[in-house]
């Protein structure tokens, strides 16, 4: 079968398309034939050996962690996944290997495809969802009639978080550029920023929750928005607590965890037709590296997908 492979760290142009054996298939595990990958930031960081700390590669590594697909084949212990299922799961990304045409996935990090959703689409859910998720009601315990301040609101979690907080009851104001603000409102902002001619710490103030997707100095300017006692959650670094304690806020690092039953719960949104996923493009396999300068370049409207066939 043809996967993605990497096998040193390094810069994304030695990630390369290569022809490796089907991945057999543990006791607990599911064989899943792909019909499209989800290219994340991740997997940038991944390949730069940035986060070697919290996943130690072993080289060659196959890439890649989100997909959607169909059953192939399971193990002994994973009979609740029949082959033809229609399935997304994120991998572990230690492991990797969703940017393949087969990808073995332990059955607990499996969930059903929206039956909503084009399959390949579905591939786009697990990390920009289940982010958005774990961000805005695990850690910032965001409610109904609160404030929202979502930076980078058309990226992929962005675009699912917007549309989470606004299923949730809570006020959505997001960053983007102009051309996006269109498309934001669709999905549940009241009030888009954009960022390249507006300062968004002039033009908001009391907020309840900031999800901070960008970090650095957005993330640090981000404090002096918040009502005292609000929240700060960034998916990118961890916040600085010292500033935090100065404008009386709490402030979080959110690291991702797979949660089947937390993708399980954005599916049944997906299927209730309240959230979707978006794409900015979908491209072969074979054109790894447009798809990943892509994503590099931060100017992704949603998800960039790859289909293996």
């Amino acid at each position: 079968m043809k996967a993605a492979r990497i096998h040193a760290y390094g810069d994304r142009g030695g990630a390369t398309v290569e022809k490796v054996p089907v991945p057999e298939v543990g006791p607990d595990e599911v064989l899943i034939r792909v019909a499209a990958a989800s290219v994340n930031p991740l997997d940038l960081k991944l390949i730069g050996g940035g986060l070697d700390a919290y996943f130690p590669l072993a080289f060659p590594y196959a890439l890649g962690t989100d997909l959607a697909g169909i059953v192939e084949r399971t193990g002994p212990l994973a009979v609740r996944w029949r082959p033809g299922d229609r399935v997304i799961a994120r991998a572990d990304p230690v492991r990797g290997g969703a940017f393949a045409e087969f990808a073995v996935v332990p059955a607990p990090w499996i969930a059903a495809a929206p039956a909503t959703l084009p399959l390949v689409a579905s591939a786009g859910l697990p990390t920009a969802a289940g982010t958005a998720w774990q961000a805005l009601f695990e850690t910032a315990h965001l409610k109904a009639g609160q404030t929202v301040l979502i930076h980078a609101g058309a990226g992929g979690v962005g675009s699912a978080a917007v549309q989470l907080a606004r299923i949730a009851g809570a006020k959505v104001v997001a960053t983007a550029s102009t051309a996006n603000a269109g498309l934001l409102r669709q999905l549940g902002a009241s009030h888009v920023i954009d960022y390249r001619t507006e300062d968004f710490a002039a033009a908001i103030r009391d907020v309840d929750v900031v999800l901070d997707t960008i970090g650095g100095e957005t993330q640090q300017r981000s404090f002096a928005v918040l009502r005292p006692g609000g929240v700060l959650a960034s998916i990118v670094s961890p916040p600085d607590a010292a500033l935090a304690q100065a404008h009386g806020v709490s402030a979080s690092f959110v690291f991702h965890q797979t949660d089947a039953t937390r993708l399980g719960l954005a599916v049944g949104l997906c299927d209730a037709e309240s959230l979707t996923v978006v794409v900015d493009r979908e491209l072969p396999l074979d054109e790894l590296a447009t798809a990943l300068d892509h994503v590099a370049s931060g100017r992704a409207r949603g998800k960039v997908l790859l289909r293996p066939v």
